[in-house]
């Protein structure tokens, strides 16, 4: 996979300063960042190319002349679009050309030069440009006319509301489901919004059982489509009640799903029982985590030192510490107390009788964070001797 990376790395330099995502939200299919990019420059050039040779079409019996620049910039995009082609197909990004631009592309390269303009040939019409359709899309997925979006969102019915996002439920015809929207509320910052569109795109490259599937995001509303969940964590413990034995199945699945999310080099960083979801199915509830706002993310430059500590979770020396230092050791904090909120449906170690699981939450909550526990396997380890 280095290979392929490297290959799609070489093309977007080579792109260079024409890299423009005017076009990127038709391209959110493809859940890697520069080859939606690459799409978006690459569509936008035909749009701007075509549109100029339009100018000269259509021809008559004896052709007509295409201007230098322009036939350079439409090489450039159809040699790095056939080499996308042959060094993905065999990948999870293998994609199809638009069947009318196929044939443009073709009839294109058959008078394009890189020197002293093009002759268009006789008899050639205008081209269709495309505006609001891809012209490029990955081979596993299909063009529905399903239900409008105002008709599909006539009946959102409200079902949370942060500082950040409200989000919705609504039932679609099509796939007879319910799904959730979030949308980002009104008055965020650019830097906000940045984050919130950040929040999908992670969610979109984590892919497990126990995190909660996001399916398209709207650029112009700040908005996307996620899976319905049947319960927050905290709504679950509270209201269903479950038995010891649940609730130790609920911890162990937690425990995957942040070891998972670790692995991949992130950290969380708003843990609560709000953000730990429940799907109800009939043969097994499974746990998903949600709410990856304030992931961290190496290399990131989203984190204010004066950002909110928000998740109700988190250590509280954070205050003081700052939250751009939040590490692995606040991380396991916060899943401590969460394992003691759905043993006990407390979050400390107070009202705990229990030596075993007292000294367990006493370390993982301890203020030397040297004591603490360093990762999420060395969590599971102590919490199968309890």
């Amino acid at each position: 996979m280095a290979t392929i990376d490297n290959y799609i790395e070489s093309q977007y330099r080579l792109l260079g300063d024409r890299i423009n995502i005017e076009y990127l939200d038709l391209y959110e299919s493809f859940h890697n960042r520069k080859i939606q990019e690459i799409f978006s420059t690459i569509h936008h050039l035909f749009v701007d190319n075509y549109s100029a040779m339009n100018e000269r079409l259509p021809t008559g019996d004896y052709g007509n002349h295409y201007w230098a620049e322009n036939s350079r910039e439409l090489i450039l995009a159809i040699e790095v679009l056939r080499g996308l082609e042959r060094v993905l197909k065999t990948t999870n990004y293998a994609f199809s050309v638009d069947p009318y631009y196929e044939q443009v592309i073709t009839k294109s390269m058959e008078f394009l030069v890189k020197s002293g303009g093009s002759p268009i040939p006789p008899h050639m019409e205008k081209v269709v440009i495309y505006y609001t359709d891809p012209i490029f899309r990955k081979k596993d997925s299909v063009k529905i006319n399903s239900t409008s979006a105002e008709q599909q969102y006539a009946d959102l019915k409200q079902i949370g509301f942060g500082s950040y996002a409200t989000v919705y439920s609504f039932f679609d015809k099509f796939y007879n489901r319910t799904f959730v929207l979030k949308r980002a509320n009104s008055d965020l910052s650019s830097k906000e919004i940045e984050r919130f569109k950040q929040e999908y795109e992670q969610m979109t490259r984590l892919s497990s059982p126990y995190i909660v599937e996001v399916y398209r995001y709207d650029g112009e509303k700040n908005e996307y489509i996620m899976e319905y969940m049947d319960f927050t964590l905290k709504e679950y413990i509270e209201k269903q009640k479950p038995a010891i034995e649940e609730r130790k199945n609920i911890i162990y699945q937690i425990f995957r799903a942040f070891k998972f999310i670790h692995s991949k080099n992130v950290l969380h960083r708003d843990i609560s029982p709000a953000n730990v979801m429940i799907k109800v199915y009939d043969d097994v509830n499974v746990v998903k985590i949600c709410d990856f706002g304030l992931v961290k993310l190496p290399d990131s430059d989203l984190t204010s030192v004066d950002t909110i500590l928000k998740g109700c979770y988190n250590d509280p020396a954070l205050i003081t510490e700052g939250f751009k230092n939040y590490t692995i050791l606040h991380e396991t904090y916060a899943l401590t107390r969460l394992v003691a909120f759905i043993l006990t449906g407390k979050a400390t170690a107070d009202r705990i009788t229990d030596a075993k699981l007292k000294a367990f939450v006493e370390k993982g909550l301890s203020s030397d964070k040297e004591k603490r526990f360093k990762s999420v396997a060395e969590m599971e380890t102590a919490f199968r001797t309890i």
